[in-house]
């Protein structure tokens, strides 16, 4: 069974930086997509960053340019390095994985990421 545990949100001001981790359990390996995901209150979750993996990413507009992710296999780690923050970034943070042409699972507690102006 695939369990993912996310760390690293915390609470910044616009403009900082965090770098979020996602710590996988069970068998994932490299042949697995990875994404982060964010669902701030009220609202819908919504992908943040994908990476395929050839270690190809995808973003999502709001955080291109500003966000990084990347995966070490070896640690089966993926993260997310975020950069200039802003407060529309303020949400809970979460990592999963999935098969090709699978549904994402692995979903865990998420990290909160709080960004005041």
């Amino acid at each position: 069974q695939v369990q993912l545990v996310e760390s690293g949100g915390g609470s910044v001001q616009a403009g900082g930086s965090l770098r979020l981790s996602c710590s996988a359990s069970g068998y994932i390996d490299g042949s697995y997509f990875m994404g982060w995901f964010r669902q701030a209150p009220g609202k819908r979750r919504d992908v943040v960053a994908t990476i395929n993996p050839y270690g190809d990413p995808a973003y999502a507009d709001s955080v291109q340019g500003r966000f990084t992710i990347s995966r070490d296999n070896a640690k089966n780690t993926l993260y997310l390095q975020m950069n200039s923050l802003k407060p529309e970034d303020t949400a809970m943070y979460y990592c999963a994985a999935r098969k090709y042409g699978a549904a994402w699972i692995g979903w865990g507690q998420g990290t909160r990421v709080t960004v005041s102006s």
